[in-house]
């Protein structure tokens, strides 16, 4: 009888065992997790450390302000200076021509349309080109010359006149052929002298480090780009406005033409 009492003890005492070791695991498991959370996982210390370390690029445009190299400070600003003279010198042309196209239409409907010569001369504005022209026109057919016919002595009047209006309308336009053929070289010449920094750079050091080459290596690029971004407009702009300029040249020896054959007639009559 005790030793059933005893077995059925010590069946009790491993079945409580057994019950409450699965329930203190348990309770032991969900503090891992939050000793795990409460540690920053290894990406995040990387991101933190990179975030730290994160500076300005030593290798950039304002790395070479910042040094005021004499050499370096005088090539950004020729380069400058050509590239704003570029545009500013294309705005200008450009007004002007679009300006000229316009007094070329006022010639077809008003000055061919008047009633006579003088009353055509007074509807073009004074600042007209073609103003100038006619007038020019009129003056050498009221003067004449007994040296030279009628005929040569408007034709060179008015050929002195087109000479006039075609030189200042090319004015300021070889600019941006000197723009466009020299800038090239003078951001080459950055180039050489980056590259030279970079040479000396290496002497001193005695050794050809990544750091002591990058800088002056990227500061010879950056003036090849800047020598490039100076030359390229300025040729196409150039190119633009010499197209624009045959268009009007053309108009003006049109007018000039019709001009001639008309006080000739007039002449003659």
């Amino acid at each position: 009888m005790i030793s059933k009492k005893l077995t059925i003890a010590a069946a009790f005492v491993l079945l409580t065992g057994l019950s409450v070791g699965p329930a203190q695991a348990q309770a032991t498991a969900p503090s891992a997790p939050a000793a795990t959370a409460a540690a920053p996982a290894p990406g995040q210390q990387v991101v933190k450390a990179a975030a730290g370390a994160e500076k300005k690029n030593p290798y950039g445009l304002m790395h070479i302000i910042e040094q005021k190299n004499p050499v370096s400070m005088s090539i950004l600003a020729i380069l400058a200076i050509m590239s704003v003279g570029t545009w500013y010198v294309f705005f200008v042309k450009f007004f002007e021509q679009n300006k000229i196209l316009g007094q070329a239409k006022s010639v077809e409907r008003r000055f061919w349309t008047s009633a006579s010569l003088n009353e055509g001369i007074e509807k073009l504005p004074k600042s007209s080109v073609f103003r100038g022209l006619a007038e020019a026109g009129v003056r050498a057919s009221q003067g004449g010359t007994t040296l030279v016919g009628l005929n040569d002595w408007i034709a060179m009047s008015l050929a002195r006149q087109l000479e006039d209006a075609n030189s200042k309308l090319a004015g300021g336009i070889t600019w941006l052929a000197s723009v466009g053929s020299v800038a090239p070289f003078v951001g080459l010449f950055g180039t050489v002298w980056g590259i030279l920094q970079a040479l000396i750079s290496i002497g001193v050091a005695g050794q050809a480090s990544i750091d002591k080459v990058a800088g002056p290596v990227g500061e010879a690029l950056i003036m090849t780009a800047i020598g490039l971004f100076a030359a390229v407009p300025a040729v196409l702009l150039y190119n633009f406005l010499v197209r624009r300029n045959k268009v009007i040249g053309e108009k003006f020896r049109g007018f000039a033409g019709d001009l001639q054959t008309y006080l000739i007639s007039k002449g003659s009559k």
